[in-house]
């Protein structure tokens, strides 16, 4: 449906603009949902891979066991467990957070961020391709919407042809059905009844996380830090097209350095973390340290021993790229370690349930920030000014990842998990 939605773009004319805005709703909330699936896969492909069922002294979870349960269908439809779990619950809560399986599953992650980037470099290059091709067949065309138009028809074909590989080799999550089915008779009636469900499902997650305090530590700094991400994301373009005048062209392969040391990012802090002997978390808090000098180095603009130099904190175009390759590399680091960091705090079968409120976090707060930024510009007039509230803004969420105890919230996660299945059985 996203795929199919990106591509109709290209009918999509001045005259019809708000078809575009359908579009707009419907090619993103596929893409959120496939992500939160996507992501639901990731801790039980770590806890049923056989390198970690053979080294570690933990229950796995096998995906081919499963206790249906009418209550829990409202979260995940359903809450996978296996006869250790049921019968030696200490065996299973006694694990170090550097376990093959949290290793593994942070592997799988980076390498699966790493992936993204590099496709998302190379739909990038196309699409300035075509954009440059248009320009040169038509100069009218400069000022058209159909350049854009191809381009996301052609990220709506990149879009299905990648869709193939997921219906046929990844295995279906395990699991009873939905408790009811979309009928040809009452096809208004049941699809209001699976939106209910699905914010029925959210609240019901939401009452879940409030009782595991590990979880609740972790989504309150990842609330912080996404909102910092998406907020400096945005004030730098708007910055480098405002301030220092920077061309489309110039733009576009700003963000091209991004994505292309977001790459480098994935990959390499796997390796950091091995060399230095560095626990995911402590990871996390290493990028948001390294986060905050894009804020301070605009700071630096302030300096009057700066500005005499006449470059240094961003008063020249060309700063923008280093910073722009420090920002991949360690949002190369956030994307993968993050969800890896979760993936472990999460209650065994609520997978789906649980990624879904950390998107909603994640989405939830990109609004505020801007919001705040634009409020500092209107006041000052300046977008400079904006780099006080993003140097706070960006080390926030560390002293709170500093009070997470990822070892004691896969604790209470399975822990949940046994209280839930002995309920359902009383």
């Amino acid at each position: 449906m996203g795929a199919i939605a990106s591509m109709l773009f290209i009918l999509v004319s001045p005259t019809i603009y708000l078809l575009g805005v359908l579009l707009t709703i419907i090619s993103v909330a596929c893409l959120g949902s496939s992500f939160v699936l996507l992501n639901s896969f990731l801790p039980l492909l770590a806890a049923n891979h056989p390198t970690t069922r053979d080294k570690e002294n933990e229950s796995s979870i096998p995906l081919n066991t499963m206790i249906p349960d009418v209550d829990d269908d409202q979260l995940d439809g359903n809450i996978l467990v296996n006869e250790d779990l049921q019968n030696n619950l200490p065996q299973f809560t006694k694990i170090d957070t550097s376990s093959p399986r949290l290793q593994l599953s942070n592997q799988i992650s980076s390498k699966g961020v790493g992936i993204g980037y590099a496709a998302a470099v190379f739909v990038q290059i196309i699409s300035i391709i075509i954009i440059f091709i248009f320009s040169k067949l038509s100069p009218s065309t400069s000022t058209s919407t159909l350049p854009m138009r191809t381009v996301l028809f052609v990220v709506g074909i990149w879009w299905t042809c990648f869709t193939f590989p997921t219906l046929l080799w990844l295995r279906s999550r395990p699991g009873p059905p939905l408790p009811f089915q979309l009928t040809s008779k009452n096809h208004i009636y049941t699809g209001l009844r699976y939106i209910t469900f699905g914010w029925i499902s959210l609240w019901r997650t939401i009452i879940v996380a409030f009782q595991l305090r590990q979880v609740i530590i972790f989504l309150i700094g990842w609330f912080l830090l996404s909102d910092g991400i998406a907020t400096i994301s945005g004030t730098a373009i708007l910055f480098a097209r405002t301030e220092l005048n920077l061309s489309t062209a110039a733009i576009a392969l700003l963000s091209i350095t991004g994505t292309a040391s977001g790459i480098v990012g994935a990959f390499c802090w796997p390796i950091i973390g091995r060399r230095y002997e560095l626990k995911p978390i402590s990871i996390v808090i290493a990028c948001v340290c390294i986060f905050e000098f894009i804020p301070l180095y605009g700071l630096a603009g302030f300096l009057p021993v700066v500005k005499a130099f006449g470059f240094g904190g961003f008063q020249q175009w060309w700063e923008l790229y280093p910073l722009a390759f420090i920002l991949g590399f360690v949002m190369g680091g956030i994307s993968s370690y993050c969800r890896s960091v979760f993936g472990a705090l999460i209650p065994p079968g609520m997978e789906a349930a649980f990624y879904a409120l950390y998107a909603v976090t994640d989405k939830g707060s990109s609004v505020i920030g801007p919001a705040i930024v634009g409020r500092i510009i209107d006041a000052t007039g300046s977008i400079r000014m904006a780099f006080w509230f993003l140097s706070v803004l960006m080390i926030a969420p560390a002293p709170i990842f500093w009070c997470l105890n990822v070892e004691k919230g896969r604790e209470e996660g399975v822990k949940m998990t046994e209280q839930r299945r002995r309920t359902r059985m009383e």
